[in-house]
C-alpha cells in the first residue's frame, strides 16, 4: 500500500533503546498527537513497512516502525527475501516495545495517553504481548497474525499461550484475517474471538472473503488486493482513533464479529502467493 508521494511526510531512520534502528513519520498536525507503533512482517523493515509508516503519519498519527530483528546478525538481504527466517522472543520483542513505548512518551508532540499498535503476519502476536504486560496501551490490532496453527501452543522461545496472553490484556483488540489464507484458517479465527468473548475483552474481528494472507501488501502483486486492503486500512484507522477517544467503555463488553467465506470453505485448498 504505498504512500502518496505529494503528501510531503518523509519517513526517517532514527536510533532508540541503546540502537535499536527504527523508521519513523511525523504528521503534518501540530501538538501532541496519539502515536502508532508499526511492526514489520517476516521481511523485517522493507518497503511496504515504510509506506505504512508514512499512512499512519497521513493519518495523523506519529508513526514508528522498530527493528525487532536487530539482534540477528545473519544475512539480511536473505532476511528481505524472504529466505531466512529469524524468530522473535517474548522476551526480547517486549524488551523493544516496551523501549519504544517510553521513547514515544518523551517525544513533545506524542500524547502518552494515546499509544496503539499493530503486528502484521510474524509480529501479530507482539501487540497482544504487550497489551497483556501493560496498562497503558490504548489498542491492539493483529493483522493475519498471532493464531496460525502452532502459534496456539508455547515453546522455548514464546512460553506463553495466546490463549493465556488473551486473558491479560487490558485494552480493546482488533483481529482482521482473509478467507483464503493458508496459514490462519476460519476455525483459528473463530476460536481467537471464541477467546476474546471468554476473557470479556472489547474486541473487533474481520474475516474478509477471497484474501489471501499477505493482502494489504502492495509490494507483492501476487497477494495485493486493493479493495480489500482499502476498506481494511480504514476499519484499521477507525478502530484505533475510536480507541484513541475512549469510545470503548471500561464498563461494558462489545464484541463485534463479522465474516465472509464460502459454504464450501477447504483450508487445505489455500496456497501461498507471492
Amino acid at each position: 500500500m504505498a504512500a502518496k508521494t505529494s503528501s510531503a511526510i518523509i519517513p526517517t531512520m532514527i536510533k532508540y533503546g541503546g540502537g535499536i534502528s527504527t523508521v519513523r513519520a511525523l504528521p503534518k498536525a501540530k501538538g501532541k498527537r496519539p502515536a502508532v507503533i508499526i511492526l514489520h512482517e517476516r521481511y523485517g523493515i522493507d518497503q511496504h513497512t515504510k509506506d505504512l509508516t508514512v499512512k499512519l503519519a497521513q493519518a495523523g498519527f506519529v508513526g514508528l516502525a522498530p527493528d525487532l530483528f536487530h539482534r540477528f546478525t545473519g544475512d539480511r538481504q536473505a532476511v528481505l527475501r524472504g529466505e531466512q527466517r529469524v524468530d522473535l522472543t517474548d522476551d526480547g520483542a517486549l524488551e523493544d516495545l516496551n523501549a519504544a513505548v517510553e521513547y514515544l512518551k518523551k517525544l513533545k508532540n506524542v500524547d502518552a495517553a494515546r499509544i496503539g499498535i499493530i503486528g502484521v503476519c510474524q509480529t501479530g502476536r507482539q501487540p497482544v504481548l504487550l497489551a497483556a504486560k501493560r496498562n497503558d496501551i490504548a489498542g491492539a490490532v493483529v493483522l493475519y497474525g498471532a493464531i496460525g496453527g502452532k502459534d496456539w501452543l508455547s515453546n522455548n522461545l514464546r512460553p506463553t499461550p495466546i490463549e493465556d496472553l488473551i486473558t491479560q490484556v487490558t485494552c480493546p483488540i482488533l483481529g482482521v484475517f482473509g478467507e483464503a489464507d493458508h496459514i490462519i484458517s476460519v476455525d483459528d479465527v473463530v476460536r481467537f474471538r471464541n477467546c476474546l468473548e471468554k476473557a470479556k475483552k472489547n474486541c473487533h474481528v474481520r474475516i474478509y472473503a477471497d484474501a489471501p494472507h499477505g493482502w494489504l501488501n502492495d509490494t507483492m502483486p501476487g497477494r495485493y488486493r486493493k479493495e480489500t486492503a482499502k476498506d481494511a486500512w480504514n476499519l484499521m484507522m477507525s478502530f484505533l482513533k475510536k480507541c484513541f477517544a475512549g469510545g470503548w467503555g471500561r464498563d461494558r463488553i462489545a464484541c463485534n464479529f463479522e465474516s465472509d467465506y464460502s459454504t464450501r470453505y477447504n483450508f487445505s485448498k489455500n496456497v501461498r502467493l507471492e
